[in-house]
């Protein structure tokens, strides 16, 4: 890898970084799409590439179950397999600790799984996850972790924050030993719950192994936890890691969440949210999310977004055909995928562009203010904000509410 800071805001901690992989390089701060079975639902690698996208991510504990490591190993890697030709990120398999632990049981030596397909039982060891990842053959992969509830409380966070340290040890000693650290990169995640004491001891241990690991994420959060709480870990972490890796705030998708977390140093994210809520019928924009099912849309025959790059919006399609068919048929799922990529595409290519210019502060007034409108900012985004010099309040008349700050239409009123 080849990680160079190229600009930095002036005024937070966003920087635009410069990073070189063996796939291409990708410019940061950056938002991956989720291809979750080596696909993102409903389009195809071409289709992916041609919205500018340079970084996806795969998910490794699925890619293990189907199609299985044997047939990865012949098709030669999950960039050929999946025809995808640029760089790709694989999580470890940690996160479904938590989404699968009906299925799972954890000791120190890995995750015991049932398969949720036939009941099989497999283990999961940081050895063997690092193995799968190695025979994926993505760009970034991650350490195996040990991954708690993020509003779980008690002597359990604290003993998956340690495990997590001894397992990352145990991944780092596997991708050294099998000689791919040149042509993978190894990136550390800090767990430690919700308790900055926690947190601390976590990257105390994380940061002592600098040298052999190529890369930094924040985990454990996105949750349910309070935004409050949420922002102040991601600040609490971003401000102690390293200037020269990427920082990776993992499974953040709102455009709030994104611009927050770029202002507190981050330089990668990554979410299911803006291509599964297409297929639920909501469109992403700049003035807030767009409930496509809502009767309201059916004689609006405007596209979601006139001044809207993706194909969706080029083309004319409008809200009514959209409000016909989404949810009924492929088409509409797979052109509000395309429109809601194109708008996360555009949230942070619209911030590196900001940063370059120095100009990112009036980018962050500007979004907020069209984004939020009179109906208030979140609270916890003034004060994340306000903790790197940005006041959104300052010289508007929009209000602070409390709240997390979702902004969703859920009838034809709103």
């Amino acid at each position: 890898m080849e990680f160079q800071v190229i600009h930095k805001c002036p005024t937070t901690r966003a920087r635009v970084s410069r990073m070189v992989l063996a796939h291409g390089e990708t410019v940061l701060p950056t938002f991956m799409p989720v291809a979750t079975q080596a696909a993102i639902k409903g389009l195809t690698p071409e289709q992916v590439e041609s919205l500018g996208i340079s970084l996806i991510l795969n998910n490794t504990y699925h890619l293990n179950l189907r199609p299985g490591v044997d047939v990865l190993k012949v098709a030669g890697g999950a960039h050929l397999f999946e025809g995808w030709r640029h760089n790709m990120l694989t999580d470890s398999g940690g996160f479904q600790l938590v989404s699968l632990s009906k299925f799972t049981t954890i000791t120190e030596e890995g995750a015991v799984f049932s398969s949720p397909f036939n009941g099989e039982s497999t283990i999961l060891t940081p050895e063997e996850s690092i193995s799968i990842q190695h025979a994926i053959g993505a760009d970034i992969i991650m350490q195996l972790d040990d991954v708690v509830p993020s509003l779980l409380q008690g002597p359990r966070v604290e003993e998956a924050m340690k495990r997590s340290i001894r397992w990352l040890d145990r991944c780092i000693q596997q991708h050294e030993s099998a000689g791919r650290k040149d042509a993978q990169n190894l990136f550390a995640i800090v767990q430690g719950g919700l308790d900055p004491n926690l947190r601390d001891k976590c990257l105390d241990g994380m940061l002592e192994r600098k040298d052999r690991v190529s890369g930094y994420a924040i985990g454990g959060l996105s949750g349910g936890e309070e935004k409050d709480v949420f922002w102040k870990i991601i600040k609490q972490c971003a401000d102690r890691l390293p200037e020269d890796r990427p920082r990776y705030a993992m499974g953040i998708g709102f455009a709030e969440d994104l611009l927050v977390c770029i202002a507190l140093g981050i330089d990668m994210a990554d979410c299911v949210f803006p291509t599964r809520t297409a297929r639920f019928g909501v469109a992403l924009t700049h003035t807030g999310p767009i409930n496509l099912k809502l009767g309201k849309h059916a004689k609006d025959f405007d596209p979601i977004d006139s001044t809207c790059p993706c194909p969706t919006c080029k083309d004319g399609t409008s809200r009514a055909l959209l409000h016909h068919i989404v949810t009924h048929e492929t088409t509409a799922a797979h052109a509000l995928t395309i429109h809601n990529i194109v708008f996360q595409a555009q949230v942070m290519g619209r911030a590196r562009e900001a940063i370059i210019a120095g100009t990112f502060p009036d980018y962050l007034l500007s979004f907020f203010a069209g984004y939020f409108g009179d109906r208030g900012y979140p609270e916890w985004c003034v004060a994340a904000l306000r903790s790197v010099n940005v006041d959104l309040l300052q010289n508007s008349k929009t209000p602070m509410v409390p709240g997390g700050g979702a902004k969703w239409e859920y009838s034809d009123a709103a």
